[in-house]
């Protein structure tokens, strides 16, 4: 295998690292308005989240550098023709972190039900358009003989890319509702698993259909088996959600999230951008890669630097291990 294609996989386990784990605290930003009650309800949510979504994020920005170093036509294509959502995509990421250091700052119910709202928005948007971004890199946009993106704007928000928006949108507010369940006792806990159920319905429907559609334009044997992995994990998820198995729900939900990411990228190999005016000038892992030496000082890098972050994003997650509820929320925290 060359150091291209290497690196090809090592930006898909970022990807699908990033989706899995960022995922899970975008679907409870958007849970803030669908199932919490009220102010308190709304902080145990928050607090699910609060000691690492910030810690997830790390996963983004080692895609997008890893895409920048490893292939930086790819990178310069993609970020070019998809400025503008790209542009929403971060300065939401942004809104989002200032929405939750914020928001306690002060006591007045303006200040704090506005930062709410932001918290709402700013993960609901880039949720959905994360899915119409990878649904025009799989699919294909107008990429020309110069390997640069020709299309408009509008020419991004075509019918398979929108389903896919709401495919990622829908299964990242099922894997965060699944979450909340784990991480929460008492009556929001039931709630959570209860609308996990629901929206886990809509999400089974909307990414077979989305699933299917990729696989008879753009898959192949490996990817046909990833998409059966993704399916039959998001059914036996809602049913470990239904014999209130939260653990592993949420672990399943997980995998429908890796399975799904891998298909999309065994779909996409050997291309990273597929031209859809001219196969010929598509984005490939050989055209749009760095040079060998590139690659390798790279490679030694990341064996050096992922282990340690693995290790530390754990502990976080270990230390942060427990259950909480309303009772653990003080009345007046700022």
């Amino acid at each position: 295998m060359e150091l291209h294609d290497v690196w090809f996989v090592l930006i898909a386990v970022l990807w699908t690292g990033y989706f899995f784990l960022e995922g899970f605290d975008f679907g409870v930003g958007v849970l803030t308005k669908l199932l919490a009650r009220n102010r308190p309800e709304k902080r145990v949510l928050i607090n699910t989240i609060g000691p690492v979504w910030d810690g997830n994020e790390v996963w983004l920005l080692s895609a997008g550098g890893a895409t920048f170093a490893a292939f930086p036509e790819w990178y310069a294509t993609l970020f070019s023709g998809f400025y503008l959502p790209l542009l929403l995509i971060l300065v939401c990421l942004i809104v989002r972190g200032v929405a939750f250091e914020y928001r306690v700052k002060r006591p007045e119910e303006n200040w704090q039900r506005n930062w709410e709202h932001a918290i709402f928005w700013c993960s609901l948007i880039p949720a959905f358009m994360w899915g119409v971004a990878f649904g025009n890199i799989v699919g294909g946009v107008k990429i020309d003989r110069n390997f640069e993106y020709v299309g408009t704007l509008w020419d991004l928000f075509n019918p398979y890319a929108l389903l896919g928006g709401l495919v990622t949108l829908t299964l990242f507010t099922f894997h965060g509702a699944v979450f909340t369940a784990l991480k929460t006792v008492g009556d929001i806990r039931e709630r959570a698993r209860k609308l996990a159920f629901q929206v886990g319905l809509v999400t089974a429907a909307l990414a077979v259909v989305f699933l299917l559609w990729t696989q008879v334009e753009s898959g192949n044997g490996k990817s046909l088996v990833a998409m059966v992995v993704a399916v039959a994990a998001l059914v036996v998820a809602l049913m470990a959600n239904q014999a209130g198995r939260e653990g592993w729900s949420f672990a399943l939900s997980g995998v429908t999230i890796v399975a799904a990411v891998a298909m999309l990228f065994l779909s996409l190999f050997p291309n990273v951008m597929p031209s859809s005016l001219d196969d010929a000038w598509s984005l490939t892992v050989t055209n749009a890669s760095s040079s060998p030496y590139t690659l390798k000082i790279m490679t030694w890098c990341a064996a050096i630097a992922t282990p340690i972050v693995l290790l530390y994003q754990s502990w976080t997650y270990w230390v942060f291990r427990k259950r909480i509820g309303t009772q653990h929320i003080a009345e007046a925290a700022h």
